[in-house]
């Protein structure tokens, strides 16, 4: 069985290098992934509330049977759960539908600049925090702007920054602002771009070849030597197990500038400044 490593967050907890991401599953369908994935050797599980498995995830975590100490659990709320306390009502439905005393990782799931109330919500996520709910709290599609006023306005900084990343979408400025100030960067969408399938390029079957790996298992080492967490998203027991088996080689520094090229530009990816939930 493989274990991912783990990286050391800015309040002394520890997350799982790779996990399991689990949108779009449904409670069914992800109840039965979470136990191949545990089965396999995962032992992070991201979701949301807007996921609508929660629910699932839990019946999972239940079905494993392994010790829920051994697992790295993390929700998202979303929008409507910014706001004049809003998110104490939304941690309280999530743990719930998980069947958990606790999340090991909690995000405000999009900044919503618009409504301007992420930082009334981040103090929120503090209390949270320290009332044991939540043992880490982080943020996701947060820009830099973001992070900069709730640094200023706010006493906790983010144990975590989730962003759309990828060697197609590669955010070297966000993470390496996110280095300076102790912020862990976590990737979804690892395996995606913003155009083609990035699984398809060329250069991924050319190194496949040489390291006997696919390409999606090429794309998840890229992250992993760069200190990125990373959640690829699968519900195929098969692909669950492949998504985990890439701590057995190391790319090449020539490799990882050939992967470089399928770099999309700065405008790739989603803007949270006019986007999300």
């Amino acid at each position: 069985m493989t274990l991912a490593p783990l990286i050391k967050l800015n309040d002394g907890h520890a997350i799982p290098q790779l996990g399991l991401g689990t949108w779009p599953l449904d409670d069914d369908q992800v109840a039965t992934a979470v136990v191949h994935a545990v089965e396999a050797g995962y032992r992070h599980i991201d979701t949301a509330v807007k996921y609508g498995n929660e629910e699932g995830v839990g019946n999972g975590i239940l079905a494993s049977g392994v010790d829920r100490g051994e697992l790295f659990v993390t929700t998202k709320l979303d929008g409507q759960f910014q706001g004049q306390d809003r998110a104490v009502e939304g941690l309280e439905g999530s743990l719930k539908r998980l069947k958990l005393d606790y999340v090991d990782l909690l995000l405000i799931h999009w900044p919503l600049p618009q409504r301007d109330e992420f930082i009334s919500t981040w103090k929120t996520f503090e209390r949270l925090q320290a009332e044991g709910k939540a043992r880490s709290i982080g943020v996701s599609n947060f820009k830099r702007a973001h992070l900069e006023r709730l640094m200023a306005e706010c006493e906790v900084v983010p144990a975590v920054n989730q962003i759309q990343l990828s060697p197609a979408i590669t955010r070297v400025a966000e993470r390496e602002f996110h280095t300076r100030h102790g912020i862990v960067t976590e990737a979804y969408s690892p395996l995606g771009g913003s155009g083609a399938s990035l699984l398809d390029a060329p250069v991924l079957a050319q190194l496949g070849e040489k390291y006997g790996k696919t390409p999606g298992q090429l794309v998840l080492r890229w992250h992993i030597q760069q200190g990125i967490v990373t959640i690829p998203k699968s519900g195929n027991p098969d692909r669950i197990a492949e998504n985990l088996d890439v701590f057995d080689f190391a790319l090449d520094p020539q490799d990882l500038a050939e992967i470089a090229i399928l770099e999309e530009g700065p405008g790739a990816g989603n803007d949270s400044d006019v986007t999300g939930h």
